[in-house]
């Protein structure tokens, strides 16, 4: 497993280099394809890689990702290394083990009938190609396991996610020269102002409202990227607002989706503009309440401490299952910590043991029948 763990890792896959991902993505299909004895479908989505093995009809998922937040030689700086019983190197956490662990898993089974895996090569963008991938691939399935790294470092499963949604709010107004006639102009900088207090209000403005109040905590209105202007003596005509917006429940979502598109300008002549919107729906609690029992049960059968399910605050593609009503459990990859920086590691000692637990899963929920998804759903 380090072996091969070790040639993921050293084949870089920034998201935003495409050529990288598709030399990633011959990377991983090798190694699916030697473990698994398949070729991949190897789908192309405007110009991103992802591969898609399906055996059988298949009632269980197995979702990653093999692209990562570091930009071209980063291997340089961070090397690929193994000292006291630490994997290091840029993406070793986040989420290559877990891609290890997901194929060795699968391989140790007698058969991988009745199981799909789909690794794409976009998550860490929003999974902006791949999404409609997820939800097909997903359609029709049990159980969708998530092979992104555990909560924290003593391995807590990830139970619930926070959704997200970007916006820019741009404001329109109206130039002019800032020394001799400045009374002319529309101050688009000025309405920024206005509107990024509004904003930075909404979050706390939810309250309690729409299930804010749920076990991921209230809703998240963030201000971020600001910018207007095009010259020191010029009135600013044109400014831009960005947006980061975090919310537990879909209700949650909808509600700061409606307030955000109804936000008005305090300036007169000012125009308001409002792109974008939601990017990944919440992945809520009840989605892997059942598939979190199962698994503490089978941690205690395989002779491993007590499971913990945590809820956080980032998105993965385990939020698109669960939207797609598939019960769906998440951080089931790799134990380590510092994912998307330096201290990035993976305890190599858990990797196993994950492993052993992955395999498990899927024996039992492959052949689960309907009535139990149901319940579990």
């Amino acid at each position: 497993m380090l072996a091969d763990l070790a040639e993921l890792v050293r084949c870089e896959s920034f998201s935003a280099d495409h050529a990288a991902v598709a030399r990633s993505a011959e990377v991983v299909g090798a190694l699916g394809r030697r473990l698994l004895g398949a070729e991949p479908e190897t789908i192309v989505i405007n110009g991103v890689t992802h591969l898609r093995w399906t055996f059988g009809t298949p009632r269980v998922l197995l979702i990653g990702h093999h692209d990562t937040v570091w930009p071209m030689g980063s291997i340089e700086s961070h090397p690929w290394s193994v000292a006291d019983g630490t994997a290091r190197g840029p993406g070793v956490l986040d989420m290559k083990a877990g891609l290890v662990q997901m194929f060795h898993a699968l391989a140790s089974l007698p058969s991988p009938d009745g199981v799909r895996v789909l690794v794409n090569g976009d998550e860490e963008v929003g999974s902006t190609t791949s999404r409609q991938l997820i939800e097909e691939s997903v359609r029709g399935c049990a159980a969708a396991f998530v092979l992104e790294p555990s909560a924290d470092d003593e391995g807590a499963l990830k139970t619930a996610r926070k959704g997200t949604s970007r916006y820019d709010v741009v404001v329109h107004g109206r130039a002019a020269h800032a020394g001799l006639e400045p009374q002319k102009g529309i101050n688009a900088a000025v309405e920024a102002a206005h509107q990024v207090l509004s904003i930075a209000g909404l979050g706390a403005a939810m309250g309690d409202v729409d299930g804010t109040d749920s076990v991921l905590g209230s809703a998240s209105v963030t201000p971020t990227l600001l910018s207007a202007g095009s010259a020191r003596n010029t009135v600013p005509a044109l400014a831009r607002v960005s947006l980061d917006v975090r919310v537990p429940t879909q209700a949650a979502q909808d509600r700061i989706d409606a307030l955000i598109r109804g936000l008005t300008p305090r300036t007169p002549g000012a125009r308001l503009e409002v792109l974008g919107g939601s990017q990944r729906p919440p992945m809520e609690p009840g989605s892997s309440a059942g598939l979190f029992d199962l698994a503490s049960r089978l941690a205690a059968e395989l002779g491993e401490e007590p499971l913990r399910g945590i809820a956080v605050g980032g998105a993965s593609d385990g939020n698109y299952t669960a939207a797609a009503g598939c019960p769906t459990l998440d951080g089931l990859g790799a134990v380590g910590s510092g994912a998307h920086a330096s201290t990035e590691y993976v305890n190599v000692e858990r990797m196993v043991p994950r492993t052993r637990l992955l395999a498990q899963l899927i024996t039992r929920t492959r052949r689960r029948p309907d009535r139990d998804r149901r319940d579990s759903a």
